[in-house]
């Protein structure tokens, strides 16, 4: 969490926040009331797995707890978390009076980009959670998606192929969030640029349990009926077996068509026809005698 946050701010100051002696900036553990801790209100997941929870809260109750929460105070006595979440629900459901954390003087700005960096980091986000933690990040520090890319490590492409999923529609974003469908579904549905035909298409996936080739091919369909229909038609056709070609004759084919084409451009209107025959290749030549 460090360097990635020292690399977002780029500069001295915020460094020495997280690197300043632990005496200095009173890093101490203590103990706070858990009644006084409030989620954070940054956090980029928004569903959590309920039974990796509950492993999570066994283990603690075995183990304690390795690695304290950290927060900020905020008003009226209260601390936010601004990393740790996932253990703060752990303890919660145990019934810890007290959690131990650690303190730290952090504005929104930093405590948003914290929890942003660190659920990116751990790579369990869905890929909607990840877009709007990439459109956050872009908007606290007016980043462009190619400064974001190469802060957090990234390909510019997988940014930008991220953050296009936020123009699907509520319905299909919601599917992203709930793996309903995956990413790849997701990213096929961008090629419709209809709203309606994007809904239309993600109650399909679920009804007929489309997989990405099958979606694909149904999008197809939708945007190019006809020639779907044509290769519907050709698919139909007692398919011939062809001879094999030598590479001497594809050589001679294409530098006869590559003549033809010359006397074309040379302003004569001829007509050629090829057909492919049992034994050999025929292809007639018909010049006009005017023009």
């Amino acid at each position: 969490m460090k360097s990635t946050f020292s690399r977002f701010f780029g500069n001295n100051e915020k460094e020495e926040l997280l690197e300043t002696d632990a005496a200095e900036r009173s890093e101490d553990v203590i103990k706070i009331p858990l009644a006084d801790i409030i989620p954070n209100r940054f956090q980029p997941r928004t569903i959590f797995d309920e039974e990796k929870i509950d492993e999570l809260a066994r283990t603690i109750n075995i183990h304690g707890v390795i690695q304290p929460i950290v927060v900020r105070p905020i008003e009226d006595g209260k601390y936010e978390i601004i990393a740790g979440e996932r253990r703060y629900r752990a303890m919660k459901k145990l019934n810890w009076p007290e959690v131990p954390a650690i303190v730290r003087d952090m504005d929104d700005k930093e405590t948003a980009s914290v929890a942003l960096i660190e659920n990116l980091q751990r790579e369990e986000l869905t890929a909607i959670e990840e877009a709007m933690a990439y459109d956050k990040l872009l908007k606290l520090h007016s980043l462009t998606q190619e400064a974001l890319a190469q802060r957090l490590g990234k390909g510019q492409s997988t940014v930008a192929n991220k953050l296009r999923l936020l123009k699907l529609p509520d319905p299909v974003r919601r599917g992203i969030l709930d793996r309903q469908i995956s990413e790849r579904h997701a990213r096929s549905l961008l090629t419709l640029k209809e709203e309606a035909l994007q809904l239309q298409l993600f109650d399909e996936i679920k009804e007929q349990e489309y997989n990405v080739k099958q979606l694909e091919e149904r999008i197809r369909e939708i945007l190019d009926p006809e020639e779907e229909e044509a290769e519907a038609e050709e698919e139909k056709k007692p398919k011939t077996r062809r001879k094999a070609v030598s590479k001497d004759v594809r050589i001679a084919l294409n530098t006869i068509r590559q003549s033809l084409s010359l006397v074309k451009q040379s302003g004569i209107s001829l007509k050629t026809e090829e057909e492919d025959e049992e034994d050999f290749y025929k292809i007639t030549v018909r010049i006009p005698k005017k023009k």
